[in-house]
């Protein structure tokens, strides 16, 4: 897949983060290169899948 985005002028001024998967990319600004990957070599009849824990802040 090829995803192209041109922003001018990017300003961020507030983020908030209500939740975060077991794999994710949360980036603000540039990057030449995004290179994601996954691996998942545990037999089908071991996953177990269960409720999503809630995200925190702490402070």
């Amino acid at each position: 897949m090829e995803f192209n985005v041109t922003n001018c002028g990017l300003h961020v001024g507030n983020i908030e983060v209500l939740g975060v998967a077991s794999a994710s990319l949360f980036l603000i600004g540039d990057a030449d290169t995004i290179q994601l990957s996954s691996a998942f070599d545990t037999p089908a009849e071991s996953l177990i899948i269960g409720a999503l824990v809630p995200f925190t802040p702490q402070g």
